[in-house]
C-alpha cells in the first residue's frame, strides 16, 4: 500500500469568549488537518498552530511521503524528521510532522481494520481526564460555572485554572481566583493551576507555597519550559508537582528535562512532539527515569495513546480544543465521570464533517 499525496486544509473558528494564560492571548484557534490516504482509506490527523503549518504540510511534506509504504510508519516518520534538519524541527516544522504522523496512524488502523488502541495495544479500556480551562481572561462566575460544569455536572474529579495574568504582574488575582477555584470545586476535588511560565523563578516559588494551603497539587510551567534549571529550583522548593514539557518537539529535548530533575510528571502533545510516534518516544524516556506523563491539549488526539503507555497520569481535556474537536468531528468523547475509552470503530474513529465545518475553512 502506497501513500498518496496529503491533502491539507485549515481552519480557524473563534473562541466562545476571549482567552488567555499567563503570557499568552487569543480570541481564535487556527487547526491544521492532515489527510492521507491509501487503498480505499483515508487517514486524519490534526495539529493546532498557524497557518504556516498548512503551506509546510503541503509544499514539503506532502511531495515527501508521496510513495511511501503507509504501513512502515518509522520510515515515514524518520524521513520526514531528517528532511528538516536544516530548516529546524521545533514551530511549525514539528506540528507538521505531528499532524500527519497522527494521520497515518489513524491510516493504518483502517487499513487494517483496527481500532488505533487496539493496533498500538490497550493497557487499559479508559483514561483519566481533568477539565482544563479557568483562562486568566475570564470573570469569577465564568470561571465558577466552568468549574461547576466539570466538577459537579460531569463529574470530573480534578481541574485547572490559569494563573501568571500579565507575565506575573497580578499574583493577588491570581491568589484570588485560587481560593475562588477551591471554594468552588470543594474540598475533594484536585485543583491544578498553570502559570504559562509566566513567574521569575523566586516569585513562582513564593506563590507555590502560597498554593499549598489551598491544596493545589499540580504546578504547571511555572517558569519558562526553557529554564530547566530554574523549573528544578522551583520543584524542589514547593510541595505541588511540577509538570512542563507540552511545547516539546522532539525527543533530545524531552530528555534533557528528564534528566536535568526539572518535572514531576512530564507533558506530552502528540500535536507537536511529533504525532503518536513521537509521544511513544516521550513516554518511554518518562517511563526509563521513573516519570509519569500527561497529555498536553487535543484530547482527542491523545486517547488511544494514553491508554496504551504503562506511565499515564491523565489526559488533559482542554476547553478551547474539545470544543474545536467537537464541533468538527463525529465521534467525540465523553468525559462524564472523568475518564474517555478510546473510541472502538476504526483508527482513532473520529470522521471530520467537512460541509458543516466549511464556514471555517481559511486555506
Amino acid at each position: 500500500m502506497r501513500l498518496h499525496r496529503p491533502v491539507v486544509s485549515v481552519y480557524t473558528v473563534p473562541t466562545d469568549a476571549p482567552e488567555a494564560d499567563g503570557t499568552l492571548a487569543w480570541e481564535s484557534t487556527t487547526s491544521v488537518i492532515a489527510e492521507v490516504s491509501a487503498g480505499d482509506a483515508t487517514g486524519t490527523g490534526w495539529t493546532y498552530g498557524p497557518a504556516a503549518v498548512g503551506d509546510f504540510l503541503t509544499g514539503h511534506l506532502a511531495p515527501l511521503v508521496e510513495g511511501m509504504s503507509a504501513l512502515d510508519i518509522p520510515a515515514v516518520h524518520e524521513a520526514m524528521c531528517r528532511s528538516v534538519r536544516d530548516i529546524g524541527r521545533p514551530g511549525i516544522a514539528a506540528c507538521a510532522i505531528s499532524a500527519l504522523d497522527i494521520a497515518l496512524w489513524d491510516l493504518k488502523a483502517r487499513l487494517l481494520e483496527l481500532p488505533l488502541v487496539r493496533l498500538l495495544g490497550a493497557r487499559r479500556e479508559r483514561v483519566p481526564v481533568y477539565g482544563s480551562g479557568g483562562f486568566t481572561t475570564y470573570h469569577d462566575t465564568h470561571t465558577a460555572a466552568q468549574l461547576n460544569g466539570w466538577v459537579h455536572g460531569q463529574h470530573i474529579p480534578r481541574v485547572k485554572i490559569r494563573i501568571g495574568e500579565g507575565w506575573g504582574r497580578e499574583v493577588t488575582r491570581d491568589l484570588h481566583r485560587v481560593r475562588a477555584a477551591r471554594h468552588v470545586v470543594g474540598e475533594h476535588a484536585e485543583l491544578y493551576v498553570d502559570a504559562g511560565g509566566a513567574y521569575t523563578r523566586k516569585q513562582a516559588v513564593r506563590v507555590g507555597h502560597t498554593l499549598a494551603e489551598y491544596g493545589v497539587g499540580w504546578f504547571g510551567e511555572p517558569v519558562s519550559s526553557d529554564d530547566l534549571t530554574g523549573l528544578r529550583l522551583v520543584r524542589d522548593s514547593v510541595v505541588s508537582d511540577v509538570a512542563a514539557g507540552g511545547h516539546g518537539s522532539d525527543p533530545p529535548y524531552f530528555a534533557r528535562v528528564i534528566t536535568a530533575g526539572a518535572v514531576d510528571c512530564l507533558q506530552v502533545d502528540a500535536t507537536r512532539c511529533g504525532g503518536i510516534t513521537g509521544f511513544l518516544h516521550a513516554a518511554a524516556l518518562a517511563e526509563a527515569h521513573g516519570l509519569e506523563v500527561s497529555t498536553h491539549h487535543a484530547p482527542h488526539a491523545h486517547a488511544a495513546v494514553a491508554a496504551t503507555v504503562p506511565n499515564l497520569r491523565h489526559v488533559e481535556w482542554f476547553h478551547d480544543h474539545v470544543r474545536v474537536e467537537d464541533m468538527f468531528f463525529d465521534g467525540a468523547l465523553d468525559p462524564t465521570g472523568g475518564t474517555v475509552g478510546p473510541v472502538g470503530g476504526p483508527g482513532h474513529g473520529l470522521t471530520l464533517r467537512t460541509e458543516d465545518v466549511a464556514e471555517y475553512r481559511v486555506g
